[in-house]
């Protein structure tokens, strides 16, 4: 199932809307806890932005710092060409989709949806209009006379999706929606809202601690760590190129495999058994490193290029595909095996190590770049 809408270069209902955001060094603080340090940031009006990190990085209250849900403490906030930071919610033109759907219990599917539109005094025909051309867009026409208990989690969330498109709004803000979900219909609605993004041509901010997610959706997305930006790229950029350690680890599943090495000043890494010469740019120093290597680019059972001995430990067999865990000297390595050869526990397999697909990390975890 999918979306279906007539593509849209203006609003909802035929107006221009500008939408684009900017963060200028914006700043959120409790007492003396900083919990959002400096964050600068430009979403183009019509970009798929995506918020991501782990739990307790800040994403969900930079997200609703740009609702207004949160006051900034630091920094400026701009929707369109307004300044925001003392504009109550309703006056943005933002709407906000929550994880908890937010419909109240007692309306039906259509008072759900008409419910704001009926708040802000709009006349009835074009409640009328609006609502049931978001029903259209969303295919759930037929549950409009439905209650919230009377459906499906998926079609909860359709609903609540609704709410935001009948405000035509400037900017659609996400916060994990899909994360009561289970695994088969988060992929589902995954697609559905990368196609709805296609049709309204809207500007959306979508907040996900999930990177499948954040890889799947996003034009761009803005990794944050304890609060300050980690990293702002194109999925791609953020997988080939990531500038430190914790983007490089946070980035890709299962998650890059390190190890620790050293580092030569004429280019040369060594760790454990391997030796490497990496054709690295600049000045890039010597001393120990950390050397990452995804799991799907490593090989296993190749022993042309320069290669570890790992004991398996682990195969997650995916049918088409498997994982094979490998204890290497004192840690675990992950690889990613095409071939499907039943590796078991106990085997002995060289992994092979290609330099060109190595990431090197310095002491203070920033990317030693190569192949510049």
């Amino acid at each position: 199932m999918r979306f279906r809408v007539q593509n849209r270069s203006k609003g909802f209902l035929g107006e221009t809307a500008m939408a684009s955001v900017r963060l200028e060094q914006v700043g959120k603080h409790y007492g003396k806890t900083q919990v959002i340090h400096d964050v600068s940031l430009d979403i183009a009006d019509q970009e798929f932005c995506v918020f991501v990190g782990p739990s307790g990085s800040g994403k969900s209250t930079l997200l609703r710092m740009i609702a207004g849900l949160e006051d900034i403490s630091e920094g400026k906030v701009i929707i369109g060409d307004q300044l925001v930071n003392d504009m109550p919610p309703a006056r943005r033109e933002i709407a906000m989709v929550f994880q908890s759907y937010a419909l109240y219990p007692h309306m039906s599917v259509y008072d759900n949806l008409a419910f704001a539109l009926k708040l802000a005094g709009k006349p009835r025909a074009e409640i009328d209009q609006r609502v049931r051309r978001a029903a259209e867009i969303l295919q759930i026409t037929p549950l409009l006379n439905r209650r919230p208990k009377d459906m499906s989690g998926g079609q909860r969330q359709r609903v609540a999706i609704g709410r935001a498109i009948v405000r035509n709004p400037q900017v659609f803000l996400f916060d994990e929606p899909l994360s009561n979900l289970d695994a088969k219909l988060r992929v589902n609605m995954r697609k559905e809202l990368s196609q709805l993004h296609r049709d309204l041509n809207a500007t959306m901010i979508y907040v996900t601690h999930d990177q499948v997610e954040a890889m799947t959706l996003a034009d761009r997305i803005l990794v944050l760590r304890a609060g300050e930006v980690a990293q702002v790229g194109t999925p791609m950029t953020l997988y080939h190129r990531p500038e430190n350690l914790f983007v490089a680890g946070f980035i890709g599943a299962p998650s890059m495999n390190f190890m620790p090495a050293s580092l030569s000043p004429e280019g040369r890494v060594k760790s454990g058994a391997i030796e490497l010469q990496l054709p690295l740019s600049g000045t890039p120093g010597s001393g120990q490193v950390t050397l990452g290597i995804r799991p799907e680019h490593a090989v296993l059972g190749d022993t042309s290029l320069p290669h570890l001995m790992g004991t398996v430990t682990l195969a997650e067999n995916l049918g088409e595909t498997a994982y094979v865990y490998l204890q290497v000297a004192e840690q675990e390595l992950v690889v990613k095996d095409n071939e499907g050869r039943g590796f078991r526990r106990g085997d002995s397999v060289p992994i092979g190590i290609p330099a060109e697909q190595t990431h090197l990390f310095n002491a203070d975890e920033q990317a030693i770049r190569a192949w510049s």
